[in-house]
């Protein structure tokens, strides 16, 4: 299913005239890419005044990083205003993490990177900076699209051999950076960087504002532990609640040993929940789609779902061949229903019509949806 108005083979000046087909298969992470004007006429998603007021707010991520000499600061919010340096100030950034959650135009601007799968897009983060202020050298393990939306900033990039970090201050800064490029990104530009490749943005002549879009990168070890803590939730009442029996356990002279018997039950409750796909199917789409724990919706019963819907901006919704996920939960879903469901999870949309041919049961889902404050109706 394709996203209407996404058209993933035609070249587009968001990625320099590249498709977003020919972008994943030549750039992603690969090498960098550095496009002038992919954005031309853009305005940031927020003003100074509205970023600084969300930085206070307790349900918002945000940090701020001030410079002096050699000596960094690192202070996590929310922050009040006084906490902030003047703005004249030069080389100190906040940075607000999540902004599409809370501003719609900064959503808009995150859609636009649809062309890589939901479940690995992560959110939009707006940094301001006054002159000469920056992060420091730094390499993520995600790629990043680096958006400048006012100002400028001098970007001097290059993949990391060393990656040796300063002692001594609160932020993981390269001690050996050994830049190979330098571009000065102006509003509109975008600079795109693979995952490990170093990088260190500052403000230059003034202050300047950048959005940055990030992905999710699970972690085989993290991704292990949270599928193997979440699969009983999900498995049958028979398959959980079965008991280790052992009948035949003799008499034993060595009680500190761990019976071969019982470490053979762990090992096949282990290889059981692991071999229904289907379930691992679910818990996996759950996990995923899963909001940050400072997401919050407004709940209405009141809400009509019949002129349509649309998915609210703090909502994860995702599909695979089975099952529906929204915000941590799974649906199964087949037929016209799932076509219906996986076009809202994709251009996050239903008509009235669409909604009208959903199933009852659809039906009556998608109203629980909209009274979570997971949908809302569309404009009239």
């Amino acid at each position: 299913m394709t996203i209407p108005g996404m058209q993933i083979d035609q070249p587009t000046t968001l990625l320099g005239g590249l498709s977003p087909a020919t972008f994943m298969r030549r750039h992603w992470q690969k090498k960098p890419l550095l496009v002038r004007q992919a954005l031309p006429g853009i305005e940031p998603p927020v003003s100074r005044a509205e970023m600084f007021a969300l930085a206070q707010q307790e349900d918002v991520e945000s940090r701020l990083i001030v410079a002096k000499g050699d000596a960094w600061k690192l202070r996590h919010g929310p922050l009040p205003r006084q906490a902030l340096p003047p703005v004249k100030q030069p080389r100190w950034t906040l940075l607000v993490q999540g902004l599409d959650l809370h501003s719609d135009a900064a959503h808009e601007l995150l859609s636009r990177f649809r062309f890589v799968p939901q479940a690995r897009l992560d959110d939009l983060m707006i940094s301001w900076a006054s002159e000469g202020g920056g992060v420091g050298a730094h390499k993520d393990n995600y790629d990043v699209f680096l958006i400048q939306v006012a100002g400028k900033r001098r970007w001097r990039i290059g993949p990391v051999v060393d990656d040796t970090l300063v002692e001594g201050v609160p932020l993981k800064l390269l001690a050996h950076f050994e830049p190979q490029e330098e571009h000065v990104l102006e509003p509109g530009d975008l600079l795109y960087l693979p995952p490990g490749w170093g990088h260190d943005g500052v403000a230059e002549g003034g202050e300047c504002m950048t959005c940055s879009v990030g992905f999710r990168v699970p972690c085989e070890g993290d991704l292990a532990r949270e599928l193997l803590q979440r699969l009983p939730e999900l498995m049958d009442e028979e398959e959980h609640g079965r008991l280790y029996r052992d009948p035949k356990q003799p008499a034993t002279d060595t009680p500190g040993l761990v019976p071969a018997a019982l470490s053979d039950f762990a090992r096949r409750a282990l290889e059981r929940a692991l071999r229904d796909p289907a379930l691992l199917q679910a818990t996996l789409g759950e996990l995923l789609s899963e909001p940050k724990p400072n997401v919050w919706f407004e709940q209405d019963e009141a809400v009509d779902t019949a002129g349509g819907v649309t998915l609210h901006r703090r909502s994860r919704m995702m599909y695979d061949d089975k099952f529906v996920f929204i915000n941590g939960e799974s649906f199964h879903a087949g037929g016209r229903d799932a076509r219906l469901m996986r076009l809202l999870a994709d251009a996050g949309t239903l008509t009235g019509r669409e909604v009208a041919a959903l199933s009852d049961g659809a039906r009556e889902l998608l109203d629980d949806w909209a009274a979570a404050g997971w949908v809302l109706p569309l404009p009239g």
